[in-house]
C-alpha cells in the first residue's frame, strides 16, 4: 500500500479501510477569542464549548492562557466575579455605634477580630489578626 500523506487507515477498522485524512483547520485570532470568551461565561464547560467548535479541549485551555496574558488581541475581560458579602455586627461594634464613638478610632490594629468565609468546599474561620499571605493561599486553594 502506498502512502500519499493524505490518507490514513481507519483506527479500529478490521478491514483496514483507507479514509481521507482530515485537514487541520486554522482559526483566526477573532475565532479563538470568541471560543475562549464562551468558556468564560458562568457555568460554561470548556469541554462542551470545544466540542461545539470541533476543537480539542486542551487547545482551548492553551488559548485561554494566551487570552489571560493578553496575547489574543483586544481587551482582556476579567475572569473573576464578585462574591456576595454579608457583614454582621458584633455586640462590641453595636455598643460603639450606640456610644457615638467612631469605628476607625475605636478599633486598633491589634484588636481581636473574626473572619468567616463559607465556600462549597469548606469553611474558613480566622480569629485574631489574619496573615494576609496565608489567607490568600487558603482562598486560592478553596476556590479551585
Amino acid at each position: 500500500m502506498e502512502s500519499s500523506g493524505t490518507e490514513v487507515v481507519a483506527a479500529g477498522s478490521a478491514s483496514g479501510k483507507v479514509v481521507p485524512e482530515a485537514k487541520r483547520r486554522r482559526r483566526s485570532v477573532a475565532e479563538r477569542r470568541r471560543v475562549v470568551e464562551q468558556t468564560l461565561a458562568p457555568g460554561a464547560s470548556v469541554a462542551r464549548v470545544a466540542r461545539d467548535h470541533g476543537v480539542n479541549a486542551n487547545q482551548v485551555f492553551h488559548w485561554r492562557r494566551l487570552y489571560q496574558r493578553g496575547l489574543l488581541g483586544g481587551k482582556v475581560q476579567p475572569t473573576g466575579e464578585l462574591l456576595p458579602v454579608k457583614v454582621s455586627e458584633s455586640a462590641e461594634t453595636t455598643a460603639m455605634v450606640a456610644r457615638g464613638s467612631g469605628v476607625a478610632t475605636a478599633i486598633s490594629p491589634k484588636a481581636a477580630s473574626t473572619i468567616q468565609i463559607e465556600l462549597a468546599k469548606g469553611r474558613v474561620r480566622i480569629e485574631g489578626r489574619a496573615d494576609v499571605e496565608m489567607l490568600r493561599v487558603v482562598l486560592e486553594y478553596l476556590a479551585r
